[in-house]
C-alpha cells in the first residue's frame, strides 16, 4: 500500500525504480565503458539500431527515448568510431538513414548477451507469473506516464545553465 500512499521519498515509485535502475544500470554502463568503450547512452542507440536498422535519427531519438540533441551527439560519436553509417535519402537529402557498420553490427552482438545476461540476473527472483505481472503492471505504468508526459504544460529547465532558470515549454 505504501506505493499508492507513499510516507516518504523512499516509498515514492520514481524513486524505487531509479534506485533499480542505478545499481542495475550501473552494471550495463560498467560493461559498456570498461570492456567495450562506449557509453550507455551510446549502447541505447546501437541497441536501438540493432533492433531497428534503418531509420531517421527523429525515428531513433524517439525509440531510444532521448531527446534529439543527445541522440545526434551519441549518433556523431558512433559515427566518428565507424560503428554507424549515415545514408542519405535519394530523395530528400536533408534526411539521413542510420545503419550499423559491419563493426557496429558487432559490437551490438558482442554487448547484447552481456545486457541480456544482467536482465535475467536482476529478474531470476520472480516466478513466471510474476514476470508477466510485472510486465502488464509495466506497460500500465509507460501508458500512464506517456499520457501524463503529453498533457504536461510544465517549463523546461535552462540545461545550458546548469539547470537555473527556465525556458519557455515547446
Amino acid at each position: 500500500m505504501k506505493t499508492l500512499n507513499p510516507q516518504s521519498i523512499d516509498d515514492m515509485l520514481l524513486y524505487r525504480l531509479g534506485r533499480v535502475l542505478g545499481k542495475a544500470g550501473s552494471l550495463v554502463t560498467r560493461i559498456c565503458e570498461g570492456e567495450f568503450g562506449i557509453t550507455r547512452r551510446e549502447w541505447r542507440v546501437l541497441a536501438q539500431l540493432g533492433k531497428r536498422d534503418g531509420i531517421l535519427s527523429s525515428e531513433l531519438a524517439d525509440a531510444a527515448q532521448l531527446d534529439r540533441a543527445r541522440t545526434s551527439r551519441a549518433v556523431t560519436a558512433l559515427v566518428a568510431r565507424q560503428l554507424v553509417v549515415r545514408v542519405p535519402r535519394p530523395h530528400d537529402r536533408r534526411q539521413v538513414v542510420l545503419h550499423l557498420s559491419d563493426a557496429g553490427r558487432a559490437l551490438y552482438e558482442a554487448v547484447l548477451p552481456r545486457v541480456m545476461a544482467i536482465h535475467q540476473a536482476l529478474v531470476a527472483p520472480l516466478s513466471p507469473v510474476e514476470a508477466d505481472q510485472l510486465d502488464a503492471l509495466l506497460a500500465v505504468l509507460q501508458s500512464q506516464a506517456d499520457a501524463m508526459q503529453c498533457g504536461a504544460d510544465l517549463p523546461k529547465a535552462d540545461r545550458r545553465r546548469g539547470g537555473r532558470g527556465l525556458r519557455a515549454s515547446s
